[in-house]
This record gives structure tokens, C-alpha cells and sequence, in this order.
């Protein structure tokens, strides 16, 4: 039997020069191994978040999305999840696992089938950071080495958090909290079961396990995860029961947030960008807005619902395409998907598939594998395209691509993206903080902030600004003009002979100024104009913030003829809102360090700063007063709904019906309303601003203004009371405030009698031509 000692010799001796040759290599390797500095200062790139005023997170910019936390602030029911999925004996081996590497080369060895890895927690941060991922035996040793070398500088804690944090799981999501935000909305915290088993699967390929892109292999993969927690003890039987059947609700949007305000948000990022530069989407910066979470939802909700409000009154335009879904009966799954892979949701509007359509029933697919059955109310929009005689390509049928919308009920019905576009700003009148801003009805679809960016005619929602002028010139409101058609001059517009007209085509002959504001007659604003001079009155807009070569001075500037932004406007109007004074609306209150230190601060001007002052408050007070008349019993009249004694503002509609505007105040908050398309075309008859956009206004004050108690501006000094007879334009007797320099001087009194007191009848000014 000694010749069998050879061969074993033989082999021992190779086994012992392999260790040697294995003592070389790590001797010679591990010196050369990277220091550990990146790991032992971890600071990892945090992205640009921006923040409402209430600290409702709106916003994130950066290659990385990222959300630090502490390894005691990660839930035991994560770290298990983790553990069962990825490395059971993370907290007993010392870097590599010789056990499961054992395992997985038995496993390798005998399935012949997929290979299994034996990576540690620890040996995946190695490779993370130093490594590459190339399958290699010199990377796997190097990995190996860097393992040990980690373990015996930070404590498994460390080990642990840092993998936490860092690791990547699909949807540029870096570390689980991160993640938990993502796909599921929430803090890390707060989740499930079922949610840690979801994410704790994702390591092993993002791509492949991503409940996003591949929803059946994640539900594969959270099984197993759950399994596995199962095996380990983590979990007991009814628990195990209770997370396999959770129905867990994936958001798909991946820049969706908690508060839409995507606009906001971007003109955030263009400042702190612009200060900061690249590393401002690296160092972990937070941007405070002024805006608030319930003040943009009520708005967001507001502009959306009279949007599509609108878009119903005009009609459904049919299906926005078709998919081939070959005949019933076929697996669908995928052409389904692919279908709706270019059709975007928008918020609460999903895009679908339509499987089975007839004129009482129509069942369509959702992405993510949702039917959904529309019926009775909830066709009614689209039914003429269900007919056998609608345009072929615009009929309801199988394979027609729409979008459904699920109302409070619960019940699904058929809608459409409209193509009209619309915005909403609020600010405080008092330092210009803005409280909601909606860019558009949908950042996703279109990126342009029609607030900031969008320049429009603003109709007669600029008549206040001339109105203004024309108490500097003299007029009071009580001052009679004509209404009544006039033919203006080619001189006098700029360019040909016109006609003007009033909106309704109906003329009332002389009325007071303030019933010609309240009813916008075109043909008092433009005797006004002609009167006061247009060069005055396009130099004194320019107070209110409006930019004089926007406003060329000729009478069609009574009419809003000129160029306006949302936010110009908002400003404008502050300035009556205030009593006066013009102040600078502003989005951004602070930008943050990672550690919370103040990098910049607005120092916003306030009302009451008689700096600021650009008109006497004696002529804020008679416009206020005009505009609560334009609510009262002029063309605003639908905001009497809100059942409030202290709202002003101006509704607006241009030429043909191309833009509507409401602009309006409360002396705590202003609001801009505008709608009208982005390639200017006619919004349709009636479709004017008290209509179309004074709805979006209304919806956004009755929740903003839901607890303000009324309040009214108080009446300045310089003002006096006058009697105006009855008679203009049906007009009852009453008192009117004037100027006190507007009267005319009183007659001396004779013998034996004291002055007459500040109270008399003015015979008012009639200006005709």
C-alpha cells in the first residue's frame, strides 16, 4: 500500500505550494490594496432637493437620488429582509463567507444551470467603490482582500449602514430610503413586509428585479426574499401569509412627489444652479421655497378641473391612436405595454388600451396590468366616436389607445389630454411671497412656465392700470363718459382705421367710471385713454412693473393690446392689493447646506416701506373700491360663490376670444388666472375670462381663503364724500369718494353762517368725444 502515498504526497504538495503561491500573492497584494479613506470619510453625493415653505419635499436634481440615514434609523424588518436576501451570516464572518462560498460552488457544481455568487455585504461595498464588476479571478481576490481589509477598520454597523446607503436599485435610486421614496412614496420608515422584501431583492440586478420595468420578475424575486426571511425566522407563518398577498401599489411616475409643483421646482434648481454651479447637484443642498402644500395643491386641483372643464365643452376629439392587438384570444401582455410605452399618465389621467368597446360598456387596459370598465355617465363624453359612423380615425374600438380618469365615486370614465394650456400664481401682497404657482396643466408634457414665461395679451384685466392713470389726470369714478361706438384715426392706433367694440357689442350710452369698469366697456377705457394721452399713460404702467416698449402708446393699450407675463401681473395687482406699493414677488426663501447652515436668504422689500410707494394710496383705495364693484355687479359676479364682502379684480378677454384672464385680490393674497393656447388661436364664442379662467381663481381662493376672516383696506386721509345724482346708465343717487383737490372750492358763507362741511354734489365731467 505504500506506492498510494505518492500520489497523495503528490497532491498535498501541490495543495501546499497552491497556499503558498495564494500567502505570496495576498502578501504581495494587500499593501498595494487602496487605502480606505472613502469609506471611513463616506460622503457620498447627495442630490439638489427643493422644499416647500412647510417643508414638503417638491423636488430633487442629481445623477444619484439619494437619502442618508443612520443604521438605527432603518427599520429591523429592512435590515432582515436584506440579511435573507443577500448575506445571512453578514454579522458572524469576517468579510468572506468561506461557508457560502462553499455552498455556492456545491451548487455551481451540481445544477450546471445558472451560476451562484458568494458575494458578502461587505464584499459588495469593496467592489462598489473599488472595483470594478468584471467576473474575473483576480477581481474576486482583490475583492476578497479589500473585504478583510474593510472589516477590520469600521464595525459591521458601519459596514452595514454605509451598503445601506450606497448601493444602487434601479431608477437612479442609490441606497434603500432613496428607494423606499420612489417606488413606493414613502419614508423608509413607514414600510411593509412585503415593501422590504421588494426592495431587498433589488441588489441582485436592478434592471431585471425592477417592479417598474419588470413587475412579474420583482413579484418572483420578493417571493423568494420572503421565503428566505421565513426560513430564517424573521418572519412567522401568518406574517409570511399576510406580505405574499399585500397588494403593493408601485408608483411609476419617478419624479412624482407628494406636492405638484414641477415648475416651482425648476425655477429653484435654474437659482441654486446658477449659484452653485454642477456642485449643486452633488453637496446635498436644500432650496426652501415660499410656496405652501395646501395652497399648490388647491390650485394645482383648481386650474386641472377647469381646464378640463373646458376641453368637455368642446367636444371629444377621439382616440389618439391605435395599438395591434391581434385577434381575441391572444396574449397581450406585451403589445399592451408597448402601447402605452410613449403615452404618458398626467396625474390622476391614465393612458389605456381600449380591449372590448360598445355604446353601454367599454372595458380598457391600464399599465401594470389594471382593466378598468367605463359605463353609463362615465362614456357620455366620448360616445359619438363609439358610433359605427364616427371617423374611422378617430372610433372607439379595440386597440384604441385613450385616457381614463376615476372621479370621487369611484367610477372610471372617459376623458382626454387637453390641448389648451392654462396657469395659476398667488403671492402675498405685502412682500411678494409666492403661495402656488402652476406653470401649465402638465410640466411632463410641456416644460414652458407660462407664468414666468408666457407673454399674452391681458385684455381688459389692464384696464385698472389705465384707470389709475386717469385719477392722477382728474377723473374720479364718479366722472360721466360715453359709451358709445367710436371710429379712431389710423393716426391715433398705429396702424389703420378702427372701429372698437365692446365684448357683448352692446352700448349704454353715459355712465359713471366706476360702472364702466365694472362692466369692462371698451368704449369708456378708450375715451379715458384719449383723454389723459397715451404716451402718460404707457410711462406710468411702467410703475406697476410693465415694461413700456410692451405697451406701444396708442388707444388700443386701454384694451390690453400690449404684452404681459402671469407674474407681471401679479406684481401689478399687489400694488392696488397693498395701497400702493410695489414690491418683487419671489419663489426661493432660503438655499441650505447638507448640515443645514443658510448659504442665501432672500431680504424681500414689504408694503408699508414708503420707498416702495408708486402710487398715492388715495388712488389704491378708489381702484380697490372700483374692483370690489367688477365683483359685486360687473363681470366677475360668479366669485359671489365664495361668499365674501372683501374680493376686487378684473376679469380680461382679448380680441376674438384668444386669451382670458382673471386677475384678483383678497388684501392677504393675490391671484393670476389665464388660459388660452400656446399657438394663439380662438378659445371659442363666450369663452371670456369671467367664463373660462375666473373658475380656476375661485377654486383656489375658496380653499386659501377657507379660515381668513374678511378684511378691508382702510380708507386713507385726503379723500372727501360727494353726492352724485341719479341717472347715468340707470345708475341710483349715492356718495362717492373723491380726491379732496378734486372739489371745486366752496362758496364763501355768508353772514351769520360757519363753513359748510366736505359734503356736496359734484356735477360730475362728461367726456364724450
Amino acid at each position: 500500500m505504500r506506492w498510494i502515498s505518492y500520489p497523495l504526497l503528490f497532491l498535498a504538495g501541490l495543495v501546499l505550494i497552491g497556499i503558498a503561491l495564494l500567502a505570496i500573492v495576498v502578501v504581495l497584494a494587500y499593501p498595494q490594496l487602496p487605502t480606505l479613506e472613502v469609506l471611513t470619510d463616506y460622503q457620498p453625493k447627495i442630490p439638489l432637493r427643493i422644499y416647500t415653505a412647510d417643508n414638503h419635499l417638491i423636488g430633487e436634481f442629481g445623477e444619484e437620488r439619494r437619502a442618508l440615514v443612520g443604521i438605527q434609523e432603518v427599520p429591523q424588518v429592512m435590515k432582515q429582509a436584506i440579511l435573507a436576501a443577500e448575506d445571512e451570516r453578514f454579522y458572524q464572518h469576517p468579510g468572506v463567507d468561506t461557508m457560502g462560498v462553499l455552498r455556492a460552488a456545491y451548487a455551481n457544481f451540481t445544477s450546471g444551470g445558472k451560476r451562484q455568487g458568494a458575494s458578502t455585504i461587505t464584499m459588495q461595498v469593496a467592489r462598489n467603490f473599488f472595483l470594478s464588476s468584471e467576473k474575473t479571478l483576480t477581481r474576486k481576490l482583490y475583492e476578497a482582500l479589500l473585504a478583510f481589509k474593510i472589516e477590520s477598520s469600521l464595525s459591521k454597523d458601519e459596514i452595514f449602514e454605509i451598503y445601506i446607503n450606497q448601493i444602487y436599485l434601479g431608477q437612479r435610486a442609490y441606497g434603500f430610503a432613496a428607494a423606499s421614496q420612489i417606488y413606493f412614496g414613502k419614508s423608509l420608515q413607514k414600510i411593509s413586509t412585503a415593501e422590504a422584501a421588494m426592495l431587498a431583492g433589488l441588489p441582485k440586478a436592478p434592471s431585471s428585479y425592477n417592479p417598474v420595468a419588470n413587475p412579474k420578475r420583482a413579484k418572483q424575486r420578493q417571493l423568494y426574499v420572503l421565503r428566505r426571511m421565513h426560513e430564517l425566522g424573521f418572519t412567522n407563518a401568518a406574517q409570511l401569509a399576510e406580505a405574499r398577498q399585500e397588494d403593493l401599489r408601485i408608483r411609476r411616475e419617478i419624479n412624482a412627489f407628494g406636492v405638484p409643483a414641477d415648475h416651482v421646482a425648476e425655477m429653484a434648481r435654474q437659482m441654486a444652479y446658477e449659484r452653485f454651479q454642477e456642485e449643486a447637484y452633488t453637496r446635498g443642498l436644500r432650496v426652501i421655497t415660499t410656496i405652501r402644500k395646501a395652497d399648490q395643491e388647491a390650485a394645482y386641483a383648481s386650474l386641472r378641473r377647469a381646464v378640463l372643464d373646458y376641453d368637455r365643452r368642446h367636444g371629444y376629439r377621439g382616440a389618439k391612436g391605435y395599438a395591434d392587438l391581434g385577434p381575441p384570444g391572444t396574449a397581450l401582455d406585451e403589445a399592451l405595454e408597448d402601447a402605452l410605452q410613449d403615452e404618458p399618465d398626467s396625474g390622476d389621467i391614465h393612458a389605456a388600451v381600449i380591449l372590448e368597446a360598445g355604446p353601454k360598456l367599454v372595458k380598457a387596459y391600464r399599465r401594470g396590468g389594471e382593466t378598468v370598465q367605463v359605463s353609463g355617465d362615465g362614456l357620455k363624453f366620448a360616445l359619438r366616436m363609439l358610433d359605427e359612423k364616427a371617423p374611422a380615425n378617430k372610433r372607439l374600438r379595440r386597440g384604441a389607445i385613450i385616457h381614463v380618469q376615476q372621479h370621487d365615486k369611484g367610477h372610471w370614465q372617459i376623458v382626454q389630454l387637453p390641448e389648451v394650456e392654462a396657469a395659476f400664481v398667488s403671492a402675498s401682497p405685502t412682500d411678494g411671497a409666492i403661495r402656488a404657482l402652476i406653470g401649465g396643466f402638465d410640466f411632463n408634457r410641456n416644460k414652458f412656465n407660462h407664468v414666468t414665461q408666457a407673454w399674452r395679451q391681458p385684455g381688459s384685466s389692464f384696464k385698472p392700470f389705465i384707470y389709475s392713470a386717469a385719477l392722477e389726470k382728474g377723473f374720479t369714478p364718479a366722472s360721466i363718459i360715453q359709451d358709445e361706438p367710436l371710429i379712431v384715426s389710423a393716426a391715433e392706433t398705429g396702424s389703420q382705421e378702427w372701429e372698437p367694440k365692446n365684448y357683448d357689442g352692446k352700448y349704454e350710452g353715459p355712465m359713471s367710471m366706476r360702472t364702466g369698469l365694472a362692466k369692462s366697456k371698451n368704449l369708456v377705457s378708450i375715451r379715458i385713454l384719449k383723454s389723459i394721452g397715451t404716451h402718460y399713460a404707457q410711462d406710468y404702467v411702467t410703475r406697476f412693473g410693465f415694461d413700456a416698449d410692451k405697451h406701444p402708446p396708442y388707444l388700443t393699450m386701454a384694451l390690453g393690446a400690449g404684452s404681459v407675463t402671469p407674474w407681471q401681473q401679479l406684481a401689478g395687482y399687489s400694488v392696488f392689493a397693498n395701497g400702493g406699493y410695489r414690491i418683487q414677488p419671489y419663489v426661493v426663501k432660503q438655499i441650505l447646506d447638507d448640515k443645514g447652515n443658510v448659504l442665501a436668504e432672500a431680504q424681500p422689500d414689504s408694503a408699508g416701506d414708503e420707498n416702495l410707494r408708486v402710487i398715492d394710496p388715495r388712488n389704491a383705495f378708489l381702484i380697490d373700491s372700483m374692483m370690489h364693484d367688477v365683483v359685486r355687479r360687473g363681470t366677475a359676479t360668479r366669485a359671489l360663490v365664495l361668499k365674501r364682502g372683501d374680493l376686487a379684480g378684473k376679469t380680461g378677454t382679448t380680441n376674438d376670444f384668444v386669451d382670458a384672464w382673471f386677475c384678483g385680490y383678497q388684501p392677504t393674497l393675490v391671484g393670476i388666472a389665464w388660459i388660452g393656447f400656446d399657438q394663439p388661436k380662438k378659445l371659442g364664442n363666450g369663452e371670456t375670462g369671467g367664463f373660462a379662467a375666473l373658475p380656476i381663481w375661485i377654486g383656489y381662493m375658496e380653499k386659501a381663503l377657507k379660515d381668513a376672516p374678511e378684511s378691508f383696506m382702510a380708507k386713507p386721509e385726503g379723500l372727501v364724500p360727494v353726492s352724485i345724482p341719479a341717472g347715468a346708465a340707470g345708475e341710483a343717487a349715492k356718495d362717492e369718494l373723491i380726491y379732496k383737490e378734486s372739489l371745486p372750492p366752496p362758496p364763501p358763507p355768508e353772514s351769520g353762517e360757519s363753513e359748510s362741511p366736505m359734503r356736496m354734489t359734484l356735477p360730475p365731467a362728461n367726456i364724450s368725444g
